[in-house]
């Protein structure tokens, strides 16, 4: 069975991606991990496509460890370099040692030679005669010579900056001082005097060296050559330290000529310094490598990040701030492309990856400036929206055309109003500027924040619906609308065609533009283009869920609107109420001319009006239409449903529910029935008119009488319907309606009356 795919990291709600990581690894940890042994337990039947997917499994925890490997070594960096620098300290004192042993030994080898020099004396006084001319006239030795004139010749061989000689010079003398201090070919003081000229000489030679690289007139390959000669001598720290010092003076030199005052823009001067900078940075490594290899790497990139770090300072004070501030993107991202750029040249030669420094040090200026151009978005379209007169129009002319995109639209052009034309134009534009800094990871970031700018827009256009719920929710105080009010049933629509075009398609098609494809100039392959939209489909499905509740809202806030118009009148007194029924019967013997009430017949009006305006603007998204007058009709029916005081009446008095009253009532449902089946009903609604049916049944049964016997046929209720239909749509009736008894409707009137007689 092939291994489960691995989690990506960060993948869970509040959980360390660390954490899960070092849960992954620990298994390879243990001290009797066998790879056969873990292999052959996760595949013991594995055919080759399984196999692939391990492999793919594996290689991925691959990367991670070395992530995590990456990582740890970066964390300890500051450590490592102290601990080398405590063991450099240790061995100047174990070499100080070193010394006072070697004089020690030295005074112990003098006070032995004394004692043969005093049996020497005895003898001389025994033979009776003593020859100084002997002594005056024996010569010195080849290494007294040698030793005589070392202090000439090294300040010689000094004074010409012959520093590979005087190298070999000392170096030998450290050679012939070791063979002659164990030979005792040489006396202690004549060696201890030996050691001093050498140990001054190599501190002069060393000095000279630092001096000459910290010279701004030494080149690439004298700072090499000193690096060298310094490490030669045993200085190996105090030579690399050098070696970044000289490449730093170097590079402050240079940047004294960068000024910000005198480049045209914040590019310009990004360019030039990142130029300067990453250059000494490679220049820095290559020495480093040619000289001593990897051994000081970790004080190479601790250098390294610092110089990163000062000219990430650098760019945000002079460039990047600014146009933060200012809500210039596409000048933030400019900047940084080009920092990124010069940056990745390093790594691109598997040299230090400094990117992760820059983007971490960027990455709060370029989140000021995303929001700062999200709130001029914002703000534009709330200027804008005050003069939109809320009708809907194709877009001019190459408004959604951009330098490297376009969109493009299969049929129609979209239609919306000036408002939402140039509120999607800017959205484009944004999304333009933001593409560049994907590798920055502000995907979720800048989707967030065109979430809450389209929610801003959407709380601009319930504030142009007149007597909308947004005001009604500040609880009396009053507000500014700042748009113009959508008077007309069409220009409401309008709106909400703004809204759902907004929300379902444009949008959502504009930000495929954050995708690395997109960057990348598109793919053609039809597999590679499904693979990016799995990848991309949880998040941003989620992301168009949010913009659909938005839109939810604005059509709430419509069909509440509109669903108050039709239950109260002016004066405030609603057109719903128990009185309309329980009061029939007390009229009784009065004729009556059955209809449904007003208030439907009006609700069936306005839903027939807004159902044609709505079929011209939602052209191709003819189900959003339904769902609105659906929705319309459903807050009506709920209204009725959830209206206590109303239940209250029918169901406890102050006087019973009677036959006319009954009647009247079922075929009012009956007509919500007959309008809205197909068109403007829902399941849930249908279901909802079943329970108040059965509701008003019982509470008639309640007086003792059986609804069947005071109700008349199916027939007469479906061709009363079916008249004021047929009135209130302009068509003409044909027959008596009987054409229509086995229609769905007809049907369903049947089934309510048997429902409530049970």
């Amino acid at each position: 069975m092939a291994p489960a795919a691995p989690q990506e990291n960060g993948g869970g709600s509040g959980q360390d991606p660390g954490v899960q990581l070092a849960d992954k690894l620990k298994i390879f940890k243990t001290e009797n991990f066998e790879p056969n042994a873990y292999v052959q337990s996760k595949c013991p039947t594995i055919n080759e496509k399984e196999l692939k997917q391990l492999c793919y499994y594996l290689q991925d925890l691959k990367k991670a460890s070395a992530e995590e490997m990456r990582k740890s070594v970066y964390a300890n960096y500051a450590a490592f370099i102290r601990t080398s620098k405590e063991i450099s300290d240790l061995e100047g004192e174990l070499l100080s040692i070193k010394n006072f042993l070697g004089a020690q030994t030295g005074l112990i080898h003098g006070l032995a030679e004394g004692i043969n020099i005093d049996s020497l004396q005895e003898g001389y006084e025994g033979s009776g005669e003593y020859d100084i001319s002997n002594v005056e006239d024996e010569e010195p030795s080849d290494l007294e010579k040698w030793a005589e004139e070392l202090p000439d010749r090294l300040e010689v061989l000094l004074a010409e900056r012959r520093v590979d000689e005087a190298l070999d010079s000392l170096n030998e003398a450290e050679k012939l001082v070791a063979e002659a201090k164990q030979k005792q070919a040489i006396g202690a003081h004549e060696l201890s005097l030996l050691k001093n000229t050498i140990s001054k000489h190599r501190k002069k030679l060393a000095d000279q060296l630092a001096e000459a690289a910290c010279q701004s007139s030494t080149c690439g390959v004298e700072l090499r050559e000193a690096s060298a000669a310094l490490k030669r001598l045993g200085d190996g720290p105090r030579a690399h330290s050098l070696l970044l010092t000289a490449h730093y003076q170097r590079l402050q030199y240079n940047m004294q000529v960068i000024h910000p005052t005198s480049m045209s823009h914040g590019g310009a001067y990004t360019a030039a310094l990142s130029q300067l900078v990453f250059s000494i940075i490679g220049q820095a490594l290559n020495d480093s490598q040619a000289v001593f290899g990897d051994e000081y790497a970790s004080e190479l990139v601790v250098w390294s990040t610092k110089q990163t770090e000062t000219f990430a300072h650098l760019v945000k004070r002079h460039a990047l701030a600014s146009a933060a501030a200012a809500g210039g993107l596409r000048a933030a991202a400019e900047c940084v492309q080009i920092a990124i750029g010069h940056c990745s040249l390093l790594e691109a030669h598997g040299r230090l990856s400094l990117s992760s420094v820059l983007m971490r040090l960027f990455r709060p200026s370029v989140e000021q400036a995303l929001s700062a151009n999200l709130r001029r978005i914002e703000e534009s379209t709330a200027a804008l929206a005050a003069a939109d007169e809320w009708v809907l129009t194709f877009p001019p002319a190459g408004s959604y055309t951009s330098n490297k995109t376009s969109t493009t639209f299969v049929g129609n052009q979209p239609k919306l109003s000036s408002s939402a034309h140039q509120f999607y134009a800017m959205v484009q534009d944004f999304f333009e500027d933001v593409g560049p800094l994907l590798s920055m990871q502000l995907g979720g970031s800048t989707m967030d924040g065109l979430l809450n700018v389209f929610n801003a827009y959407i709380s601009l256009l319930i504030n142009a619906l007149p007597g909308s719920i947004e005001d009604e929710a500040n609880l009396g105080v009053q507000v500014n609308r700042l748009v113009r009010i959508a008077e007309t049933e069409s220009q409401q629509l309008a709106l909400l065609a703004n809204a759902s075009l907004l929300a379902e398609e444009l949008l959502p098609q504009a930000i495929l533009k954050l995708s690395p494809t997109h960057q990348a100039g598109g793919i053609d392959d039809s597999r590679k283009k499904g693979s990016e939209r799995n990848n991309r489909l949880p998040e941003q499905r989620e992301w168009k869920k949010k913009l659909q509740r938005s839109v939810d809202r604005l059509r709430d806030c419509f069909c509440r609107q509109h669903a108050l118009d039709l239950i109260f009148t002016e004066d405030g007194e609603s057109n719903i109420s128990a009185e309309m029924y329980i009061s029939m019967d007390l009229n009784s013997n009065d004729e009556i001319e059955w209809a449904p009430s007003p208030i439907y017949q009006e609700l069936y009006a306005t839903l027939s009006r807004m159902a044609s305006i709505a079929s011209d603007m939602f052209v191709g998204r003819e189900r959003f239409a339904t769902v609105l007058m659906i929705r319309l009709t459903e807050t009506v029916i709920l209204w009725l449903s959830e209206d206590q005081g109303f239940w209250e009446d029918i169901e406890q008095g102050p006087r019973p529910l009677g036959p006319l009253g009954l009647q009247q009532f079922y075929l009012d449902m009956q007509f919500v029935i007959l309008f809205g089946q197909g068109r403007f009903l829902s399941r849930n609604v249908h279901q909802v008119i079943v329970e108040i049916i059965d509701r008003a049944m019982h509470a008639f049964s309640s007086t003792g009488m059986n609804p069947d016997s005071v109700l008349p046929p199916d027939d007469w209720f479906f061709d009363i319907g079916e008249e004021i239909i047929n009135r209130i749509s302009g068509r003409t009736q044909f027959g008596n309606g009987e054409r229509y008894l086995n229609s769905p409707s007809a049907q369903s009137i049947s089934s309510f009356k048997s429902h409530g007689s049970l």
